[in-house]
């Protein structure tokens, strides 16, 4: 059985292993629209953690969550350096902003963007996370990691741009508070999604659900 990549076209979890895969020309991975079959049977023998991407071998192991699917594709095949770089220090270095990507910035998301999702959330709770995003993540993004550099810690694009800049789309979802998101922050966006121009109709997907979402909170102003 063929490796397969099972993705969600729209999401921003997604995107980053696509782009990948796409960037580094790897054509006998399939893709897979796992749209409306993460909670089937079939998937949840295969990752009972139901989430997307998840990387399928042949052999019936898989493998989820995103950054590590990205250090997966990188270090297997040709080119993945470019991405993904060989040297420990700054692969470490990769890692740590992946890391952070995971277990700080993200956790803001949800009550922001996931109404277009149509998954109920807190206005309270996404303005707080909001001004987490600017009183803190943003900061780190700006003056830590893209510090002296236009991606983070590098001149060119790696998997950790592919990390995080998808996923601050979801912030347009609540058009009053992308409008205060810093310009250093929308220039990275621009600038990480623009290197990947294959992967442009996924990104574009996301962003169309975003702008074009008008449910509840979509209004909403961000705290002073």
């Amino acid at each position: 059985m063929a490796t397969k990549l099972h993705i969600l076209p729209p999401s921003a979890n997604s995107h980053g292993a696509l782009a990948t895969l796409r960037e580094l020309g790897i054509e006998n991975i399939e893709i897979v629209n796992a749209y409306a079959k993460t909670r089937s049977p079939e998937f949840l023998a295969m990752n009972p953690c139901h989430t997307c991407p998840t990387l399928e071998f042949g052999d019936g192991v898989a493998i989820w969550e995103s950054c590590a699917i990205m250090r997966y594709l990188c270090r297997s095949f040709p080119g993945g350096d470019k991405l993904y770089p060989k040297d420990l220090q700054a692969a470490a270095r990769i890692d740590m902003v992946c890391d952070w990507r995971q277990t700080s910035m993200y956790n803001c998301i949800p009550a922001i963007g996931y109404g277009i999702f149509n998954m109920e959330q807190s206005d309270e709770e996404a303005q707080k996370q909001f001004k987490n995003l600017i009183d803190e993540h943003f900061k780190t993004l700006t003056e830590v990691f893209l510090k002296d550099n236009k991606f983070c810690y590098s001149d060119t694009p790696t998997i950790a741009d592919l990390a995080i800049a998808p996923s601050l789309t979801f912030i347009k979802a609540r058009s009053k508070f992308w409008d205060a998101v810093p310009q250093e922050v929308k220039d990275y966006h621009a600038r990480v999604l623009g290197s990947f121009p294959h992967t442009k109709e996924n990104f574009d997907m996301l962003d169309t659900m975003c702008t074009e979402y008008s449910g509840d909170g979509a209004d909403l102003s961000p705290l002073e």
